[in-house]
């Protein structure tokens, strides 16, 4: 099993930056693919970044390309979601979430573990 701990969540004002950390714990993978989901109220959860095991390749929802950026700590177990140029619609609980995988997937479905969630709040 793999656990994942999301933190760094709160309000913050639209333009504002916020860092959020998912810390994994448990079962480790030699090849993995790490990603980041949110979950507007009323909307669907939606893929934001994601980086395969080598931390050389990245991906990123149109709506976020140029704000945020994606990074692992492998030495702290730890990936990290930069936020930059906060938007109003970018409030929604997000997720970090796991699956074996050797690289970028195609899409980002069927992911193997899941954290519980962080809220972030863009104030306008």
């Amino acid at each position: 099993q793999v656990q994942l701990a999301e933190s760094g969540g709160g309000l913050v004002q639209a333009g504002g930056s916020l860092r959020l950390s998912c810390e994994t714990s448990g079962r480790s993978f030699s090849y993995y693919v790490m990603g980041w989901f949110r979950q507007a109220p009323g909307k669907e959860r939606e893929f934001v970044a994601g980086m395969d095991w080598s931390r050389k390749n990245t991906a990123y929802a149109d709506s976020v390309k140029g704000r945020f950026t994606i990074s692992r700590d492998i030495a702290k177990n730890t990936e990290y979601l930069y936020m930059n140029s906060l938007k109003p619609e970018d409030t929604a609980v997000y997720f970090c979430a796991v699956k074996r995988a050797y690289g970028l997937p195609s899409a980002w479905v069927n992911m193997d573990y899941w954290g519980k969630g962080t809220l972030v709040t863009v104030s306008s």
